[in-house]
């Protein structure tokens, strides 16, 4: 029998799912909108109340950052440049001619210094930044100074980080709003507007090029050089069934799949119309971080067990299932980075059973019960708790997995009680290499005990400040170094692996940039 074509699987998706469709004789009509299909919808739109991508994303389409960063990781002008005096404590930073915001108005040294301290109520990078920060203030409309206490070169790649929350500049009648309150006011002065009247919350969001927006004089390299915008319209719209977005990619529904499942791979791999490709050649890493207030992960040693009970490649096999894209590493801030070491990797490479049930006997382990949190609706992340459950019921963990959505999960990391009271002991997740590479992007390492997923450590804590303070790469490696010691030896965080997930894209279009963070200046059509 002949085996039934994509397009007809299409249809019988979509007529069975009641999906949302996109009319493709809509798409005649709108040759400048290009409709993308992000890896979960936008619903929360303040990219510095969160660390979602998805808002992280949104940020970039609307709002600009005073510094870029390139794939050389140097930190370059973006929407300033900047001059260091001789003794390094003073940054005078000046605003290029043209920025506006939505509403016509110019963008100030205001607006950078309301930004730059809402930003650093929250950030992981931000907050040790502000230790060491003297003062800022305006020197005139166009430009201000941060002054700080002791040369750090945290200034620079604080200001050009790219996230999981970028320092994103707003108006600062918005930036005045409390971190911890979301905005409700998205004017920005990026290369996109958000076009509010039509936000379908968690199932569309559309974006407008801004016709104000004049981008830097430079090739676009990752978020530095120049944005420009070579389409009118961006959709993001939102196809939870994965085997309907490949459909209506290779049926010209949609132009653009931000995560393309490895098992649906093959089924675009060989479309002339379609180009499947890895944008961020870095990746990232899966993990999993255990509850430290609450038995039995409340010992370390019994964090080390579980660690040690749990072999990379059969959490990357599951995962992913193709070597192509994924490898296994020890190193909490990524292998392949300046910051790479990958002590403890003999037991946390290789699962080590026997010393997984040691460490159980000296901890005195009572068979309190390991809640593992299993979201089932993103696939990246639905295997490894399952693997995990069937490793540490290997070495004797009495081990439950609790199934629910992926919002569901990240909404429970906040209860910090036990598992009779809907507490949790084991959560997974991932975070792109480029930024989990230094001590204060890497989430993990931010040990001050104040969030349910990170032990106190404060050792770690005083290692990133000594990070921060070192005078040349020579003596931050070695720091690094220590860091990855006291981590594995806390299991702040348990290394899963790297992997790469590839995009897929229309041959209709061109200039998606290989980068770490999914941004669409650059994209035009392609010729015919």
């Amino acid at each position: 029998m002949k085996p039934p074509s994509i397009r007809s699987i299409s249809r019988a998706c979509l007529l069975a799912l009641g999906t949302l469709i996109i009319n493709p004789a809509a798409s005649h009509a709108q040759p400048d909108t290009l409709r993308v299909v992000m890896q979960t919808g936008l619903r929360l739109m303040d990219p510095i109340m969160t660390t979602a991508y998805i808002s992280r994303d949104h940020g970039y389409m609307i709002y600009d950052t005073l510094l870029g960063l390139d794939s050389k990781f140097q930190v370059r002008p973006q929407m300033a440049d900047w001059t260091t005096s001789e003794d390094g404590l003073v940054y005078t930073f000046t605003l290029r001619d043209g920025l506006k915001w939505n509403d016509g108005s110019p963008v100030t040294s205001e607006d950078c210094i309301a930004s730059i301290r809402r930003w650093a109520e929250v950030d992981g990078t931000g907050g040790p930044l502000m230790t060491l920060v003297d003062e800022m203030k305006p020197l005139n409309e166009k430009s201000f100074e941060i002054k700080l206490t002791q040369p750090t070169e945290l200034i620079l790649e604080g200001l050009s980080k790219l996230g999981a929350r970028p320092l994103f500049i707003m108006p600062k009648k918005v930036a005045e709003t409390p971190a911890s309150e979301a905005i409700t006011d998205y004017t920005g002065s990026g290369p996109y507007r958000f076009v509010n009247e039509e936000f379908q919350p968690g199932i569309k969001a559309v974006y407008e090029k801004n016709p104000d927006y004049i981008p830097r004089d430079e090739p676009a390299d990752w978020t530095a050089g120049g944005k420009v915008v070579g389409v009118e319209r961006v959709e993001w719209v939102t196809m939870p069934d994965q085997m309907t977005a490949v459909n209506a990619l290779a049926n010209g529904e949609v132009d653009y799949i931000q995560q393309l499942p490895y098992d649906l791979i093959p089924l675009l791999k060989d479309n002339p119309d379609v180009t499947v490709k890895v944008l961020d050649h870095l990746g990232s890493w899966t993990y999993f971080t255990m509850n430290p207030r609450q038995p039995p992960f409340n010992n370390k040693l019994l964090r080390q067990a579980a660690l040690a009970a749990v072999a990379q490649k059969d959490i990357l096999d599951a995962m992913v299932g193709n070597p192509e894209y994924s490898k296994p590493c020890a190193a909490i801030m990524g292998c392949g980075t300046v910051n790479g070491d990958e002590t403890g990797k003999e037991w946390i490479v290789e699962a080590d059973k026997e010393k997984a049930k040691a460490l159980m006997a000296e901890a005195g382990y009572n068979n309190e019960p390991v809640v593992i949190l299993h979201p089932t609706d993103i696939a990246l992340f639905s295997t490894q708790p399952v693997v995990i459950g069937e490793a540490l019921r290997s070495v004797g963990f009495n081990v439950q997995l609790k199934t629910m959505d992926w919002q569901s999960a990240v909404s429970n990391l906040t209860n910090d009680k036990g598992p009779d009271e809907g507490g949790w002991s084991i959560f997974i997740t991932g975070a792109s290499i480029a930024i989990a590479k230094d001590p204060f992007g890497n989430s993990m390492l931010a040990t001050d005990g104040k969030a349910v997923t990170r032990p106190n450590v404060p050792e770690i804590l005083d290692l990133r400040m000594q990070y921060a303070k070192a005078p040349n790469a020579e003596a931050r490696k070695a720091i690094t170094v220590e860091i990855q010691n006291k981590a594995m030896e806390e299991v702040a965080a348990g290394p899963l692996g790297q992997f790469q997930v590839p995009a897929a894209f229309s041959n209709k279009w061109t200039g998606f940039l290989e980068a770490p963070v999914t941004v669409f200046w650059n994209v035009r059509k392609a010729a015919d």
